[in-house]
């Protein structure tokens, strides 16, 4: 599977196996790369654990339909029923007309007959390898995800394997876990309850944030909700105590990152289904990345200075967005109460929105919000909401 989008690509794709399927191996992983649906938790200690590799449920015959076509495109995949896991996957994928956004519908069921208890992942590889060099890594790709404030995790998140100290990783000021790929292998988990990942090439300036719904009512394996993977050289200790580092295998060590979005574990009995719903949201940004809001990404929070006798707002920001229309200011009174709107300038996903503009004001106002309406008059939700302030500070 490959994503494009104003012709970036975004995923890998393995050469090694572009354009051909193997069959299903219990014992050995073909790593095809794009996109797929994994199950946790893994593991080879009993049959409450997916030992992964391509097996039946990874690299099974899907069937292919296609259910609409239009202003909204969707096909649906079906894969065959896993007698291990016990497992049936059918994956739904869709596409309109309004926006570059991509929905994904993953539908898990007991095809088996006694009660099962699985998470599904959501497993996205992009590609961190140098657009100049494809042999050297890209050395300003990030990902992006928000801390949980009450982590059950130290240091707001975990380490599920690669070296405890490691640079690429941080968890900045503001709550925004921040990681630069390197070519080192490691896995990190976080048990962020936003609901929300991004992947950022700081190079081309592309960015994918994906979505989900975190679920407060059920458990997440390991307590995860979010996972990075990234591909690279391993540190290993062997059982006499000694050290290696290396890549396992005897070509260099493929340059991607893994993506992962957990659904909570879900006990279902014989027949019974869950889902488990992502969006993916296409934009641009950078390593400048703030945050992510309904409407589109942060690179530069919102700023609003109200001229003393001028009767205009400066206006200061950057972003990237999800859907084309116009941005639209919304101004409230110290008091909160709403003095209208105006609408300051047109959108698009494709392009970075660097915001330098004035606005004019209905009087004296104490906060402002900056609102994306989409080419159909449908508010999309706001890029950022501030208190004005002026050159005696904020009102």
């Amino acid at each position: 599977m490959q994503v494009i989008f104003d012709g970036h690509p975004y995923l890998f794709v393995n050469p090694r196996y572009a354009g051909k399927h193997l069959p299903p191996s219990n014992s050995e992983w073909f790593n095809y790369g794009g996109d797929k649906l994994w199950v946790l938790p893994e593991g080879s200690e009993d049959e409450q654990h997916w030992a992964g590799n391509s097996d039946l449920l990874d690299d099974g015959l899907f069937e292919f339909q296609i259910l609409s076509q239009g202003q909204r495109c969707e096909i649906s995949l079906t894969g065959p029923a896993d007698p291990q896991t016990g497992l049936q996957f059918t994956r739904m994928v869709s596409l309109e007309a309004e926006s570059p956004r991509i929905n994904f519908h993953a539908v898990i069921k007991n095809a088996s007959g006694h009660p099962i208890e699985w998470s599904v992942q959501s497993v996205s590889q992009y590609n961190t390898a140098d657009a100049r060099d494809a042999t050297r890594h890209n050395q300003n790709f990030w990902a992006f995800s928000r801390t949980n404030s009450s982590s059950s995790y130290l240091n707001r998140y975990h380490v599920k394997f690669g070296p405890a100290e490691n640079a690429a990783a941080e968890v900045r000021e503001n709550g925004l876990f921040a990681l630069h790929y390197v070519p080192l292998a490691a896995e990190l988990w976080l048990d962020s309850k936003d609901g929300w990942l991004a992947a950022v090439d700081g190079d081309s300036r592309y960015a994918m944030v994906e979505r989900f719904r975190y679920d407060e009512t059920k458990p997440y394996p390991g307590k995860a909700s979010v996972i990075f993977w990234t591909n690279g050289s391993q540190l290993r200790q062997h059982p006499d105590g000694t050290a290696s580092f290396g890549s396992p295998d005897k070509e260099p060590p493929a340059l991607y990152m893994e993506a992962e979005l957990n659904s909570p574990m879900v006990r279902l009995d014989p027949g019974e289904s869950y889902h488990f719903d992502t969006q993916w949201f296409p934009t641009r940004a950078d390593k400048d990345f703030q945050g992510v809001t309904d409407a589109g990404v942060i690179l530069q929070p919102l700023h609003a200075v109200q001229d003393a006798g001028a009767g205009k707002i400066r206006l200061v920001g950057a972003f990237g967005v999800f859907f084309s229309g116009k941005l639209v200011v919304h101004f409230y009174g110290a008091g909160g109460m709403a003095m209208g709107t105006q609408p300051i300038t047109q959108v698009d996903p494709r392009n970075l929105l660097l915001l330098q503009t004035t606005a004019a004001v209905p009087g004296r106002v104490g906060r402002i919000s900056l609102h994306l309406v989409d080419s159909h008059g449908l508010d999309r939700g706001a890029l950022g909401e501030v208190a004005v302030e002026t050159s005696a500070g904020i009102q």
